[in-house]
């Protein structure tokens, strides 16, 4: 097995490891050995995703800070070039046409539409892609030059499904939005996953990301045998079904995905949201985990975020933030911006970050798997793993040391 990249004892360590000595092969716009290393970010900071968008934008800004506080990359600088997709995948192709010309590799966009819309755009043109979307098909099938960085819609399914099965529940009701790409992805693999673990879906419930009243949905559940409604929605919709549900009456538990992770979820939500329950990476409930590499790695980006912005980093900041030291070790493992290179040391990466332990290879371009997801209830404001969670979450890191 791959030996483990020796970084995490401290942020620092891995900066200064990240800034060492080598030469800066030709991208994007320069190849002299001090021009600056330049990385695309295309996120949402208009339209309805903008709350995950602009968190994004936040800890890649954050992770670019620290590494050129230690020297920079192969002795090189970084520079972001920043765009927004408008939460609009026409957007993020304008976007991306802009900007593709002078990046060295591009990271994002947040909304799976978008993401899918550049994807074969960076394809063609071999350009390093982190993905910050969850949509499975960006890498059902591998695409050579792109990689997603939060975990699939299919392994939030999944882990769904093991909980499910844990807390000895039969039948569910799934909602989900026909117009979001990731929702589409997560209910048709929870669709397909569902027997694998004795579970029957007893209600299934399109609706669209405008709609304003869930009631009907709810009524569908309360007249059902469902013991569970799953809901899969991002942005607004998460917080208007929430609230909704809250003020239906309806005693069927209300599970909800890691687009709910968020401050930005929890806020609106106010004390509606107490005892809800709500997926997450692993690096959203960092300090309930026993010590080790991977809290250590988590603690490197969420205490600077939480000093700087006043809150911890939520979902869509700890795929922002474990993209760009995917990408920082990518360039430094090539020896410079050689987009063959980069690909080539990215199919070979072996990485803990906020977002678990990443393993990519020329089959897998995901590389995390489900067990690095967290279930948890809502607890004072909070998001505090399950009992079930903490045992599977302590017995995944335990192995990393």
């Amino acid at each position: 097995m791959r030996k483990l990249l020796p970084f995490l004892a401290s942020l620092a360590v891995a900066l200064a490891a990240c800034g060492g000595n080598g030469g800066g092969g030709g991208g994007g716009g320069g190849s002299g050995a001090q021009d600056p290393i330049r990385v695309g970010l295309i996120v949402s900071l208009t339209g309805n995703y903008t709350p995950l968008g602009s968190e994004d934008k936040k800890a890649v800004e954050l992770a670019v800070e620290q590494v050129n506080a230690q020297g920079g990359l192969l002795g090189r600088q970084v520079e972001l070039v920043v765009r927004d997709d408008k939460t609009a995948p026409d957007q993020g192709i304008v976007a991306y046409n802009q900007i593709k010309g002078e990046i060295d590799a591009l990271i994002g966009p947040v909304f799976s539409n978008s993401a899918l819309a550049i994807e074969p755009l960076a394809q063609r043109e071999k350009m390093p892609y982190l993905s910050l979307a969850p949509a499975v098909e960006q890498v059902e099938p591998i695409k050579s030059y792109i990689f997603v960085t939060p975990a699939l819609s299919s392994m939030y399914a999944e882990r769904y499904l093991q909980y499910i099965q844990a807390e000895g529940i039969k039948t569910i009701a799934v909602a989900w939005d026909s117009k979001s790409a990731y929702s589409v992805s997560g209910h048709e693999s929870m669709v397909a996953l569902a027997p694998k673990y004795g579970v029957t879906i007893a209600v299934d419930e399109p609706y669209e990301t405008t709609t304003a009243d869930f009631s009907p949905v709810f009524q569908h559940v309360r007249d059902s045998e469902a013991e569970a409604l799953v809901f899969w929605g991002s942005g607004a919709p998460g917080v208007t079904a929430a609230k909704q549900y809250a003020a239906s009456g309806l005693k069927t538990p209300l599970f909800l995905t890691a687009s709910q992770a968020s401050k930005l979820w929890l806020e609106p939500m106010g004390e509606a949201a107490e005892g809800m329950t709500v997926q997450s990476a692993i690096g959203v409930v960092g300090e309930h985990l026993p010590d080790g590499k991977q809290k250590q790695v988590i603690e490197q980006m969420a205490k600077p975020y939480l000093e700087k912005h006043g809150y911890p980093p939520p979902q869509f900041a700890q795929d922002g933030y474990s993209a760009s030291l995917l990408l920082f070790e990518a360039i430094r493992k090539a020896g410079g911006t050689d987009k063959e290179k980069v690909q080539q040391a990215l199919e070979t990466m072996d990485l803990i970050t906020p977002n678990g332990r990443f393993r990519y290879s020329p089959t897998d371009h995901s590389g995390l798997t489900p067990e690095y997801i967290s279930v948890n209830t809502v607890r004072d404001g909070a998001f505090v793993p399950t009992e079930w969670a903490r045992e599977q979450l302590t017995k995944t890191v335990a192995g990393l040391g």
